[in-house]
């Protein structure tokens, strides 16, 4: 048995179907596809989940497998590796790590997986992907959660984001590792216990030929944000947002210690869009776990008023 196929058989027992596609450019990229072959989604629209700046799809594999096997209205849920992250290939230059040139390999992958709408949830950057997807094209976009990102990104939440993934600490084991995050991030997330930092420390880190623990993304993809200033205002997104609320339904949740979203944003997007939804996750910071504590709820019940107001557009 070939590496390969062992890779595979492990992704089929681990609940989904490892897919590779090819970027306009040609870089070789990567999502996880769950419950694909299961004639009971095929009425639904999917779900597909896009992950922060240096995340890859391994963040969301708890609550795709929730959605994906729920008892009463199980969802195909495809969530994607971008490139330079997790199993896709890297860009050349650090040119090519951009929203504009990420939110057209999501598309790309739609394509190739024969998905031509869906129900987003972006955490972060994937948030940014789906306000560009709104102008770029906005008929693909069914309904929208938003975990913690909006249309104006605070300069301190880069900042922090910046010296947590430029700091010099190498963990010498998973364990380290997550004894590591929770010292940079404990006081955001005070909700999370050991197993919790375990697992974040997973989906954070892989070994390298040299069994050393390396973040899983191309160092070149940090080089845009060390060359940002954050002494100035950061561009903001208010059409491409009132696009994305535009007439579908939108979820937006905030960490209670979130340092990216702020509160005054979200009030902002509420009186924008009316009938927007809001959630704090109680204990925690930027990003919100999507599995932990009353999110995979909230988010079932979205995902079930979607299906309702599909099922009777004029309701």
């Amino acid at each position: 048995m070939t590496a390969a196929t062992q890779t595979e058989n492990q992704a089929k027992a681990d609940g989904y179907d490892d897919v590779y596609f090819s970027a306009p450019d040609g870089l070789k990229l990567h999502a996880r596809d769950y419950g694909r072959a299961n004639p009971e989604t095929f009425d639904r629209f999917p779900l597909i989940c896009l992950p922060g700046l240096s995340r890859n799809a391994a963040d969301f594999h708890d609550i795709a497998l929730k959605v994906a096997n729920d008892a009463e209205a199980p969802r195909r849920v495809v969530s994607f590796d971008y490139r330079g992250r997790g199993q896709s290939e890297w860009a050349k230059a650090p040119e090519d790590y951009n929203v504009v040139t990420e939110t057209e390999d999501v598309l790309t992958g739609m394509a190739a997986l024969g998905i031509e709408h869906a129900i987003f949830l972006g955490t972060s950057r994937g948030g940014l992907i789906m306000h560009v997807m709104s102008a770029m094209r906005p008929g693909v976009i069914a309904a929208g959660i938003l975990n913690d990102i909006g249309p104006v990104v605070e300069g301190a939440g880069l900042a922090q984001i910046k010296t947590y993934l430029t700091r010099e600490t190498k963990p010498i084991s998973f364990s380290d590792a997550a004894r590591v995050q929770k010292e940079v991030h404990g006081k955001a997330f005070p909700a999370l216990k050991d197993d919790d930092w375990l697992d974040f420390a997973h989906a954070i880190y892989v070994e390298d030929k040299k069994k050393r623990l390396v973040g899983n993304y191309d160092p070149k993809l940090l080089k845009p944000l060390m060359d940002m200033d954050f002494s100035t205002p950061l561009p903001t997104m208010w059409p491409q947002f009132e696009a994305l609320a535009a007439n579908k339904p939108l979820l937006v949740i905030r960490g209670e210690n979130s340092t990216l979203l702020s509160e005054e944003t979200v009030s902002e997007m509420q009186a924008r869009a009316p009938e927007l939804e809001t959630h704090t996750a109680l204990g925690q910071g930027h990003a919100p776990i999507l599995h932990l504590g009353s999110l995979p709820g909230l988010i079932r019940n979205f995902l079930a008023k979607c299906d309702r107001r599909f099922a009777h557009p004029a309701g």
